[in-house]
């Protein structure tokens, strides 16, 4: 009787729009495959995942490999920039302050460190766009210059759209890694064969370089892959605040869209990468450390 009455209502004018929602509805679950057990669905989506297809955005209707393929340069680009620069500057101020430490260097980096440890990314990303940006016009508030294609505006184009956001992040890894270089080396300075290194007449220089450093070489890489995969949630919010069309940006876009198929394809890329770092890393101590071998 229940369903012969609703069959009735639905005849009237004034529920056509509901019946028919409720059958676009059913046609989408049918089309989509929603309408078959959890383990079909996801055997479907693991067999489209291993022949690289990881469906079609919900809110744009493309691909979402292609959606991906577009925002990738921009967030790899500020990845590794932001790591190239934060090791250039971490590792050499950690070491020196290795080798003087308890000097106003050590003292300084502990003080940055807390601080940069304390601030958030968003806060530091503000303070930079206010004074280089906003007060000295050096440098553009937002926005991306791609580095090759028809769009290209050369090389000084596409970093100085990015010294900013490199800089935003790099703050943070710069601390993260000067703090454990500094340990690191400060600890291997305290072994018998830099003891003997000395006794041998070896500079300074050689003795920080050639035998501290490259021993502590395993914890400083360790960190340093660790800030590569820390680098998915900074660049979330970096690429926000200055408008960069990246991963992390069409992540946010995803998100608050309820892009279900965009959302699972970069989580399980961000993953995948956080995975292969962490492989890389691993493998690396073999090379750094013949010792680990035995």
């Amino acid at each position: 009787f229940s369903s012969r009455r609703r069959h009735t209502r639905c005849s009237r004018d004034w529920s056509s729009d509901v019946c028919s929602s409720d059958l676009d509805i059913a046609q989408i679950r049918e089309r989509m495959g929603l309408d078959q057990p959890i383990a079909w669905q996801y055997g479907r989506w693991l067999s489209q995942v291993l022949q690289g297809d990881l469906g079609y955005s919900y809110y744009l209707g493309k691909p979402v490999t292609a959606l991906v393929a577009q925002r990738l340069e921009p967030t790899v680009s500020l990845a590794l920039g932001t790591v190239l620069l934060a090791v250039c500057i971490a590792v050499p101020l950690g070491s020196l302050a290795a080798w003087r430490m308890g000097g106003w260097l050590d003292r300084s980096l502990s003080a940055f460190s807390v601080a940069g440890f304390s601030v958030p990314v968003f806060v530091i990303a503000y303070l930079l766009i206010y004074v280089f940006a906003m007060q000295l016009q050096w440098l553009p508030v937002q926005g991306y210059k791609p580095l090759g294609g028809p769009q290209s505006q050369g090389t000084w184009a596409w970093m100085r759209q990015l010294i900013l956001p490199w800089l935003t992040l790099s703050t943070v890894y710069v601390a993260l890694m000067a703090r454990i270089t500094r340990a690191s080396v400060s600890e291997a300075l305290q072994e018998d064969y830099i003891r003997t290194a000395r006794a041998k007449g070896l500079s300074e220089r050689r003795v920080l370089v050639r035998h501290a450093l490259v021993n502590a070489a395993v914890p400083i890489v360790t960190v340093v892959g660790i800030g590569v995969a820390l680098l998915t949630g900074g660049v979330v919010v970096t690429e926000t605040v200055f408008a960069i069309p990246g991963l992390g940006s069409l992540t946010v876009d995803a998100v608050l869209n309820r892009d279900f198929p965009v959302i699972q394809g970069l989580v399980l890329l961000f993953s995948l990468s956080y995975v292969l770092i962490n492989l890389l890393v691993d493998s690396s101590y073999v090379w750094l450390d013949p010792r680990i071998r035995h």
